[in-house]
């Protein structure tokens, strides 16, 4: 997700976003440790997917402190 995308989404939509993906992360991250997954970029996307968010949020949070 790009983002641009992300700036897209209100707040509750990106902290939910942030939820889903973290389960689907966790997920990943216990198959992997089973078996072969079939991506392991895959898990390296969502990671970087999460932080992006966590960033935006972060953004906007110090621009209305700063407002």
């Amino acid at each position: 997700m790009k983002a641009r995308e992300i700036r897209e989404l209100t707040d509750a939509e990106i902290r939910a976003r942030i939820t889903e993906d973290g389960e689907l992360l966790q997920k990943l991250y216990f198959n992997h440790a089973i078996s072969e997954i079939e991506s392991p970029a895959k898990i390296r996307m969502i990671r970087k997917d999460i932080a992006r968010m966590h960033t935006i949020l972060t953004e906007r949070q110090s621009n209305s402190k700063n407002q």
